[in-house]
């Protein structure tokens, strides 16, 4: 069976609340991101997922990352990965959106990336090594980290340009699986969230 990239986006946070970009600041979850991570590893444990026997686990070191990995039940076996770290916004670390619109006009990090910070080709690079990661051995792997990233990720499995990623929505604490169709990478289900109902 070709392996799949299982994405786990970490939980809510005050920042992600906010719409603050929060590339390397080691943000918290709130008491919301953490019962979410508890849902998502209920999730997880059930079928078709059946906690993933052989799965390989990979997480962010950023905290919230870590602890939505430890809380959803999968700390024990995961390896933390910086290559999974948020992208480093530099300047516009801790901004809103529109704060960043209001200094600068039309911005679109996807296209116009972010000053003093991370490129678009480093964070393409980045993400290419987990996508390779991935499809080096027959086993599915589970990933705990961040919206940006994950959505290049998402991006780069397809094959597609990073700017593609604007295109993929991605809520905190959702589960997101790419996998194949007729043999070529494609998503098999995206920002999945229902198991935040409880």
């Amino acid at each position: 069976m070709a392996p799949r990239i299982l994405l786990a986006r970490h939980g809510q946070t005050a920042w992600s609340l906010s719409g603050k970009h929060t590339g390397r600041t080691d943000v918290p979850l709130l008491e919301e991101g953490r019962r979410g991570a508890k849902l998502l590893g209920e999730r997880l444990r059930q079928t078709p997922q059946a906690g993933f026997a052989d799965v390989e686990v990979r997480t962010s070191p950023l905290v919230r990352a870590h602890e939505t990995c430890e809380l959803a039940g999968f700390g024990d076996r995961a390896e933390v990965w910086d290559t999974l770290m948020e992208w480093d916004y530099g300047a516009y670390e801790g901004m809103t959106p529109v704060e960043i619109q209001d200094a600068r006009p039309g911005w679109l990090i996807w296209r116009d990336g972010v000053p003093e910070g991370e490129t678009l080709a480093e964070v393409t690079a980045r993400a290419d090594e987990v996508v390779q990661w991935a499809r080096s051995a027959d086993r599915d792997v589970l990933i705990f980290a961040h919206g940006h990233i994950l959505r290049s990720i998402g991006a780069r499995w397809l094959g597609l340009p990073i700017d593609f990623a604007a295109r993929l929505r991605l809520n905190p604490t959702s589960l997101s699986t790419l996998g194949w169709a007729y043999g070529e990478p494609a998503i098999e289900s995206w920002n999945e969230t229902g198991h935040l109902i409880g």
